[in-house]
């Protein structure tokens, strides 16, 4: 996602795709998974756009999360694999220190004629301005200080509810629109679902994301907030398997994601996300 404020990302060199991500995107011992993953598909899509003239909407999305990402420079190396008049497709490697710490893969295709079907319709929830804001501690998000964030039920994380689900508003502090990066970030940025059962934190690192876009962007990025569903679907054997699903204001469904999570021990731990 593009974001040019000097306390989000600086750019060493453009031309080499370098970047630097700060400190204000740590997400327990490293950057946001979303946040990076966002800043990987500006990557593919600027090597599409170049080898192409134009870059088509994106599709899907998916991260491999393979480190932790810190504030070292961070080298985005894009590949087009396939240019298609209707479907291409790239694949993206970030490197860190001289190791990998990122395999992204993206989908990109021109919208057409077809069948349409919608079985996944928004929530009840009440507007965001009737929903009270909530501050993810700091030293476990500090990413979340670029985002307001309003539950839009009763669940809250750490609440020891009775599911694994979380349902809230979510925009950014500045009010960009949504448009796909912004989706990939906010996808990630709710706790776990498993954080609605629990009291007590432990790290629950995003091992892979993957981000289905509908074509509510096709024409042009989305206004106003995102209602964000977050469920854990299953743990078990140190795993979790997690959904979520983002919606517009008028209940269009805007994207779909699925998350392969580890379970940590203990209440902090390294890890890519």
């Amino acid at each position: 996602m593009s974001d040019g404020a000097p306390d989000t990302v600086n750019t060493l060199d453009p031309e080499r795709g370098t970047v630097r991500i700060a400190p204000s995107w740590r997400s327990w011992d490293g950057a946001q998974g979303g946040y990076v993953a966002a800043l990987a598909l500006d990557a593919m899509r600027e090597e599409l756009d170049r080898r192409t003239g134009e870059a088509a909407p994106v599709r899907t999305l998916g991260a491999h999360f393979l480190a932790p990402v810190d504030d070292r420079p961070l080298r985005l190396t894009a590949r087009t694999l396939r240019e298609g008049r209707r479907t291409s497709m790239s694949t993206l490697t970030a490197i860190q220190g001289g190791a990998p710490v990122l395999a992204d893969s993206a989908v990109f295709g021109w919208g057409g004629p077809g069948p349409a079907h919608s079985d996944l319709s928004a929530p009840p929830a009440p507007a965001p301005d009737a929903c009270p804001p909530l501050t993810l501690p700091s030293d476990l998000a500090a990413f979340a200080a670029h985002l307001e964030i309003r539950p839009a039920n009763d669940a809250r994380p750490l609440g020891g509810g009775p599911r694994a689900e979380l349902l809230a508003w979510l925009r950014f502090t500045d009010r960009r629109p949504l448009d796909a990066g912004t989706l990939v970030v906010l996808a990630d940025a709710l706790p776990p679902g498993l954080f609605a059962l629990w009291t007590v934190p432990r790290p629950v690192p995003t091992a892979e994301l993957t981000v289905h876009f509908t074509d509510a962007l096709d024409a042009a990025p989305v206004e106003g907030w995102a209602l964000v569903r977050i469920r854990t679907e299953y743990a078990g054997s140190g795993w979790a398997v997690e959904d979520s699903a983002l919606w517009s204001t008028t209940g269009q469904l805007l994207a779909l994601a699925r998350q392969a999570r580890a379970l940590r021990n203990g209440s902090r731990a390294a890890h890519g996300d």
